[in-house]
């Protein structure tokens, strides 16, 4: 187990994730010294500090290059990480599919781990009960089964998707709102395709 921090060594740790993550690559002593506003010994005393304790390598004694450990002391996944954001849809009535890129949406890496992710903007209310509203970005991991209760975005009869909460019956499919102002939609097993299983959102009104 990695030594824990000091509160300026966190300080230091903390400040080189974000530039790392926003400007893929490590800042100079003096960037760094400039940044935090100490001396240029000081941030070296720091770097060398989280070398010992494994939160960080240096390809060298001098080199300026650091890269982030994580606590098996392996090279750290980068923090942040793009979404690509795939058309919209509905959180009402099935809307038509649209495919087209629309952006990407830069999220927490530490916190959606999943691979290939998607993201949709949400439109409609029918989910609002759940937490997510209209104009919202949905982030999604691929899937193409579901568990009851998940909440997922289906596409149905191949050209309409709609994000519900899934439920598999003997004899059919429901996919239900959570919204008490909307009915529970139900289908023939042929006529819903699980495209993923939503596992986030953002809130974003200015993307």
């Amino acid at each position: 187990m990695r030594v824990e921090l000091t509160p300026k060594q966190q300080q230091f740790f903390d400040y080189l994730a974000d530039r790392m993550a926003g400007q893929g690559s490590s800042p100079s002593l003096r960037q760094a010294a400039v940044a935090l506003g100490v001396s240029h010994a000081a941030v070296a005393q720091l770097v060398s500090a989280l070398a010992e304790k494994g939160y960080i390598r240096r390809d060298g004694r001098y080199s300026r290059n650091i890269t982030l450990l994580n606590r098996d002391r392996e090279v750290a996944p980068p923090r942040w990480r793009q979404v690509p954001v795939i058309g919209r849809v509905q959180a009402g009535l099935p809307m038509y599919a649209q495919q087209e890129w629309d952006g990407t949406l830069v999220v927490d890496g530490s916190q959606f781990r999943g691979e290939n992710l998607f993201a949709l903007r949400v439109q409609g209310d029918s989910m609002q009960e759940a937490g997510i509203l209209a104009d919202d970005l949905v982030i999604c991991e691929p899937r193409q089964y579901a568990e009851n209760g998940e909440i997922v975005v289906a596409l149905i009869a191949k050209e309409e998707a709609t994000v519900k909460r899934f439920f598999l019956h003997l004899d059919h499919i429901e996919l239900r709102p959570a919204n008490c102002n909307y009915s529970a939609l139900s289908y023939g097993f042929g006529e819903v395709l699980i495209q993923g299983k939503v596992v986030g959102l953002v809130r974003d009104r200015g993307f």
